[in-house]
């Protein structure tokens, strides 16, 4: 005797029982699918997913001591002007950018959307890698979805090292 669930085409007809391990099977197939689906037009292909000529930046350590982050600009993209970086250190994450040949702004390196590193520049922007937000070298929001600007920074220059002012 054959199973009455099982047919030899795909299609059921109205006459014709589906057996309940059959049906789950297939709607948990139909929910996979559209969560599959979800992710992947969320990761790239979104309209606010980082678009132009975006670059990484460099990576530059920063030592945290006495009230501030020292940042050594020989050998780093800071070395000239209009260079931009990422200041990684232990008193938090850093977007410093040479604006002159002794002057420099420092803003904080979280997106203010949803706390992601800004790790990308195009141009005179920083963007942020997660949902594409803009920012100025100062820190001012230019697209969003970000809202609020980067927290900006005092800095000082001598002796071919950059302070940030905490």
């Amino acid at each position: 005797m054959s199973d009455p669930c099982v047919s030899d085409s795909n299609i059921s007809d109205a006459s014709t029982p589906v057996s309940r391990r059959r049906f789950c099977a297939g709607a948990c197939q139909a929910a996979s699918g559209a969560t599959l689906a979800t992710l992947f037009t969320a990761c790239g292909g979104s309209p606010t997913s980082p678009s132009g000529n975006v670059s990484t930046l460099g990576v530059v350590t920063g030592q945290f001591a006495g009230g501030g982050v020292r940042v050594p600009v020989a050998g780093s993209a800071l070395a000239s002007e209009g260079g931009a970086a990422l200041i990684d250190s232990t008193a938090g994450v850093f977007l410093l950018a040479r604006t002159g040949a002794n002057a420099f702004t420092a803003v904080e390196g979280i997106c203010t959307h949803e706390g992601c590193r800004v790790t990308n520049s195009d141009g005179d922007a920083y963007v942020c890698p997660c949902h594409g937000s803009r920012y100025t070298r100062g820190g001012t929001v230019v697209q969003g979805p970000a809202m609020a600007s980067l927290r900006r920074y005092t800095t000082s220059f001598a002796d071919g090292v950059v302070t940030i002012a905490l």
